[in-house]
């Protein structure tokens, strides 16, 4: 055990936080950075996005509540984890929503600010659970942390407005502190994001400074933290969600099989990232296609994959019912096709931002007639880059329409990911029918694939 400024530094095997707040406070911000950085540290993480919808509840509302919860460790870990062992609480809200959660004996560290009463009858408390005992058998620590970031901000030409949106760093920056993490790479990356608006890089760099400085400072944490980097495999990480893991999947696919890839897409919600970072690649020739609906989607794909196309379409739960009549003609003309559902809550159009793995059914069975199509299913985020290309590879080998299922968990969470040589993916084959004589559509191979032909080849 060793001595930090008379602070012990206490070292953990893992830890699960979770920040919480409206969803203004930036806490999927805060838990994005927390989570790029401690990948950088060299731990292994697993996180948890848990956001309401666009439509925003009132502010300081329990139904308003934006969290982000990771889990990180020294050790090979699968999981974003139970029941956290630190919730860092912005408002009252943000403390009655995840309170039930907490392991007993936990941290909560709670902007006692905004303990007042305006939002604690928001919250629906009777009385404030910083005072009455509530708390008891927790390890609470009040923190003002709207004040102190509003005078570590004094003299930055900022509204008052937009010194209280930097609360957000102020917590990170005490979290930086409180597990030994360093900061440098988030001031980085805030004078990369905020070059345009000077006002904002001070302001957001002070308020993460004074975080991580009243956690050195203050005497009301007598103790910090550390994780050790885990012993992961050697190579090149790098934090990866899994959105992104199946774009970069599909590209990769694309580039093994020597096939341009196209992707038409209606957005959805949690889909929508795939057609986002897809459209980033066009010096690789990806074509990404903004359809008007789900069916459009699907039949720009098909279309593509009747051109000799590696073609994919992505979507949720409520789009792939819309897609069905489309995935049996797949099935019928024997074209390649990936169809990506991203499973949200259901039924129906459903809960955009909540999670579901209820799609299983409807993916094996959901078609009129005889139209069986083969479904694969992705385990993390990191997963989704394998999965992505065994996709393809199965579509193109055997001639058929296959369905790739992640989850808005899978989706918006992320991991380390190490990053494969290309030589460590395989090669995916392509024969292509050009041969006029002895052709016929329904000709067989030894998969009992169709041959693919792409029209306008020269008879």
């Amino acid at each position: 055990m060793e001595t930090d400024k008379e602070k012990e530094l206490l070292q953990l095997k893992e830890v699960t936080i979770r920040f919480a707040g409206d969803s203004g406070d930036g806490m999927q911000l805060t838990g994005t950075q927390f989570s790029e950085t401690t990948a950088w540290v060299g731990n292994d993480l697993n996180t948890l996005p848990d956001y309401p919808a666009e439509i925003r509840a009132p502010a300081g509302t329990i139904y308003g509540v934006s969290g982000f919860q990771l889990h990180f460790s020294s050790e090979d870990i699968h999981t974003p984890g139970d029941q956290p062992d630190v919730l860092v609480a912005m408002n009252p809200a943000a403390l009655k929503k995840n309170l039930p959660e907490i392991k007993k004996g936990g941290m909560i560290i709670v902007n006692s600010d905004s303990f007042d009463i305006k939002n604690l009858n928001l919250a629906h408390y009777d009385s404030n659970p910083l005072e009455d005992g509530s708390l008891d058998g927790y390890q609470v620590y009040q923190v003002p942390i709207s004040s102190l970031t509003a005078n570590a901000l004094e003299g930055v030409k900022l509204s008052p407005k937009e010194v209280a949106r930097a609360k957000n760093f102020f917590a990170l920056g005490l979290m930086y502190w409180l597990f030994n993490r360093p900061i440098d790479n988030t001031v980085k990356w805030i004078h990369e994001k905020f070059a345009k608006n000077p006002e904002y890089v001070e302001g957001n760099e002070k308020a993460l400074r004074a975080g991580y400085n009243y956690g050195e400072m203050t005497e009301l944490f007598t103790a910090r933290y550390t994780v050790e980097p885990a012993k992961l495999p050697k190579g090149i990480y790098r934090s990866i969600s899994g959105n992104e893991a199946t774009a970069l999947g599909f590209l990769a696919a694309s580039v093994k099989s020597g096939l341009p890839l196209f992707l038409g897409s209606y957005p959805i919600t949690p889909a929508s990232e795939i057609i986002q970072y897809l459209s980033t690649y066009k010096n690789f020739g990806v074509k990404t296609f903004q359809a008007e609906d789900e069916i459009s989607g699907i039949t720009t794909a098909i279309g593509a994959s009747f051109a000799g196309n590696l073609a994919i379409t992505s979507t949720s739960g409520p789009g792939l019912a819309l897609k069905t009549e489309a995935i049996g003609l797949a099935v019928m003309t024997e074209l390649p096709l990936v169809i990506i559902d991203v499973q949200r809550g259901g039924p129906s159009t459903g809960l955009p931002t909540k999670t579901e793995q209820a799609d299983l059914l409807q993916a094996v069975c959901g078609r009129n007639g005889e139209a069986p199509v083969a479904v694969l299913s992705a385990a993390t985020p990191s997963d989704c880059f394998n999965m992505a290309i065994e996709a393809s590879r199965i579509a193109i080998k055997y001639m058929t329409p296959v369905i790739l299922l992640t989850d808005g968990y899978i989706a918006n969470g992320s991991e380390p990911w190490k990053i494969p040589h290309t030589n460590e993916i395989p090669e995916i084959p392509v024969k292509f029918r050009t041969e006029k004589e002895g052709f016929y559509p329904y000709l067989r191979d030894e998969n009992l694939a169709r041959p693919w032909a792409i029209p306008g080849t020269p008879q």
